[in-house]
């Protein structure tokens, strides 16, 4: 890996591989090839012994967390294509040495949460992949990216969830600031890219397509009408959670980087 070259981002953009069974043309042959390859199974330990590195680095390097997070899903049966995708990471990381997190002084005294949501991003088993980060007093303390527990049928099912998760770690950040007398304004901010979500989580009426989903959108709606928390929409191009759901195309990626406040400290220009 020292030889390598460095890669752009820590995951490729998703796409939906068509699997050939009856290559007929020479191009197709060597598809089917090189997807046999990848299902050969890999090293179990060397595997897991680089995704519990990659696991601890991204503690603090939020920009990884999706892909370390994909990377960890297979740990017990990993497999070649799945070893190359823990190598890009590597390759990512290569490249950029020396970023994180930086901290500024602000005048802010809030909690604002960004909460996303990649619907059916699991090709594997069609669970839907949640992705939130919490800003208090304008620095990012908290991320996380994983995959939902169930499939959800539908992507209002999976967005209602994705809002739950998000609220409960702000209502959580809010508490410790609470107990360390640490100044927090309220409402605390939540913001969401779907206006529809947003209105369905607010509205008293029951929905029949959310009926499974119930026991979150309550929650949510009790939480805004108690005045702890403020729903806001944002525009997809601001979702900061974007990157902790999917592989994104470089320049989005590099611009969710930027705002997320990390650069590195051999070029914090």
């Amino acid at each position: 890996m020292l030889g390598c070259k460095p890669s752009k981002t820590p995951i490729s953009v998703k796409k939906k591989k068509k699997k050939v069974e009856q290559p007929t043309t020479e191009q197709e042959v060597a598809e089917k090839k090189k997807q046999e390859e990848e299902e050969k199974p890999a090293d179990i330990g060397r595997y897991q012994r680089l995704v519990g590195k990659l696991i601890y680095l991204s503690h603090t390097r939020p920009d990884i967390a999706f892909a370390v997070s994909t990377a960890s899903q297979h740990m017990h049966s990993p497999k070649q294509k799945h070893l190359k995708a823990a190598y890009k990471i590597l390759k990512y990381l290569k490249g950029t040495p020396g970023r994180g997190l930086f901290f500024r002084k602000t005048n802010l005294r809030t909690i604002e949460i960004y909460t996303d949501v990649d619907w059916e991003g699991d090709q594997e088993n069609s669970r839907s992949t949640s992705g939130y980060c919490t800003f208090v007093w304008g620095n990012l303390v908290t991320w996380q990216s994983h995959k939902q527990r169930v499939v959800s049928t539908s992507s209002a099912e999976s967005e209602l969830r994705s809002l739950s998760e998000g609220l409960k770690e702000g209502i959580w950040l809010k508490r410790v600031a609470d107990e360390t007398y640490t100044k927090i304004e309220s409402p605390l901010k939540l913001y969401y890219d779907n206006k529809a979500t947003l209105s369905m989580a607010l509205n008293p009426v029951q929905h029949s397509r959310t009926k499974h989903v119930d026991v979150d959108r309550h929650f949510i709606r009790e939480k805004v009408e108690d005045g702890i928390i403020c729903l806001s929409y944002i525009p997809t191009k601001l979702q900061l959670a974007d990157i902790l759901t999917k592989g994104l195309p470089e320049d989005i990626f590099e611009g969710f980087v930027c705002k997320l406040d990390m650069m590195s400290i051999y070029d914090p220009t």
